[in-house]
């Protein structure tokens, strides 16, 4: 099930967020039999936009790096799936490794989610140290935090075919390090230890552009049970090769991508009655932080792309892209705009929070500088009742959508890890 928090939308249901309330247990059993087919990622978040019109994925983190930014009242909820998703891998775990991100110097508000999966997993029983794989870390080091806490990293050990800290072996290595620069071989062929996530399931072998495929076989089969067009809930996309803005190259195959898709886009506008302006987003097919996005209304904006990086002669490329529908975000925090980020672990949501961006449209890409986070609260359910509505009756359940759409990107993730699972049969 999905807790029941606190949305920022207000407004009436519209008739994709009913269809779906009403159908809670066709969903749950349907959930329930995929689970017993696929497995679900150990943890992952996911960022969702809501435009009222249609609420969709724009984006999946396999190495989830916002765990400070849950409540401490969602943390009852981490553990117990923390408790599931070992017990599933490693019934008798008694010591895990956390590898956190390598960072030049102490980024405190990144290890603040590391201290926060270190409490996660210390409350689910288990002995949890932080080993840092960054070669300057030569000895334990410890990091204060702004919360007062403190992290320490130690360096990591590695013999034939282990890896772990000094007096510490573990049976079960957590990564936090979404390996943007590659699987470092000090991290491969730990036959004897789980290693979780897989090395397959980092950038360096991930393309969003595989995920939403996936998420696209998941969301036709989704509007087959529910009976709605999965367009409601996937956004389209298309893939572009190797761009090189600095050479001069690619840009023809990015034109007409961009092209193509916003036609499409119109033409469902037009289908539901849409009266917004179609957009596209643009970004490299691999790597996370949300860097290089850029929202496209029309394809002349590509060539002031292509002329201001001439200029610079400098810009993107060689880079595979990925062009994906725009989904409007209707939510707001004090006036700014935000998107609901899921937090789920093993096939358990497990809560989540808000990215608010003040400098932001609602057709923009908040995860960038001067973005904020704002925890969601739990519903309270003696809050009392609103005009017309029954005494002791509660509003519906708007986040129960949103932990529908993230556990669908979930699953969608399970198809792709096991597409490029490297020992799988099916990996081409």
């Amino acid at each position: 099930m999905v807790p029941h928090l606190i949305t920022a939308l207000t407004g009436p249901i519209n008739e994709l967020e009913q269809r779906v309330l009403e159908s809670m247990p066709a969903i749950e059993r349907w959930f329930r039999l995929e689970w017993m087919e696929h497995t679900p990622p150990f943890y992952c978040s996911v960022d969702i936009r809501n435009a009222g019109f249609k609420l969709a994925p724009v984006d999946t983190n396999l190495y989830p790096g916002g765990w400070n930014n849950l409540t401490p009242e969602m943390l009852p909820l981490a553990v117990q799936a923390a408790m599931a998703a070992i017990e599933k891998i490693c019934p008798e775990a008694k010591n895990l490794l956390v590898i956190p991100e390598n960072h030049a110097t102490p980024n405190t508000f990144y290890l603040s989610n590391v201290a926060q999966l270190q409490r996660i997993f210390g409350m689910a029983g288990l002995n949890v140290r932080v080993g840092s794989i960054n070669p300057a870390i030569k000895k334990p080091t410890a990091i204060q935090l702004p919360t007062g806490e403190t992290v320490v990293l130690e360096p990591v050990i590695r013999t034939k075919r282990r890896l772990g800290l000094k007096n510490f072996d573990p049976c079960t290595i957590l990564l936090n390090n979404d390996l943007t620069a590659g699987a470092p071989g000090i991290l491969e062929d730990l036959h004897e230890q789980y290693l979780l996530p897989p090395l397959h399931a980092g950038w360096s072998v991930r393309r969003k552009s595989r995920h939403f495929q996936s998420y696209e076989e998941v969301a036709k089969r989704f509007g087959k049970m529910l009976g709605i067009d999965p367009w409601l809930v996937n956004p389209m996309f298309n893939r572009c090769g190797e761009l090189d803005l600095a050479a001069g190259s690619g840009m023809d195959c990015l034109q007409t991508n961009v092209d193509a898709l916003l036609a499409k886009v119109r033409k469902k506008y037009k289908e539901y009655g849409i009266k917004e302006k179609p957009f596209v987003v643009v970004k490299a097919d691999n790597g996370s932080y949300g860097a290089g996005i850029m929202t496209v209304r029309d394809v002349k904006d590509l060539d002031e792309l292509a002329r201001r990086n001439k200029a610079r002669k400098q810009g993107i490329g060689p880079t595979d892209l990925i062009i994906q529908e725009g989904v409007l975000t209707a939510e707001r925090i004090n006036e700014a705009v935000a998107e609901p980020v899921v937090y789920m672990m093993d096939r358990y949501v497990v809560g989540g929070f808000y990215r608010v961006h003040p400098e932001r449209g609602s057709d923009e890409n908040l995860n960038a500088p001067g973005a904020g986070y704002v925890p969601l609260a739990f519903a309270e359910s003696t809050r009392l009742p609103q005009p017309g509505q029954k005494a002791g009756a509660s509003a519906p359940n708007r986040f129960y959508m949103y932990g529908v759409i993230g556990r669908l990107a979930m699953l969608a993730a399970s198809y792709e890890l096991e597409a490029t699972d490297p020992e799988a049969e099916t990996y081409d």
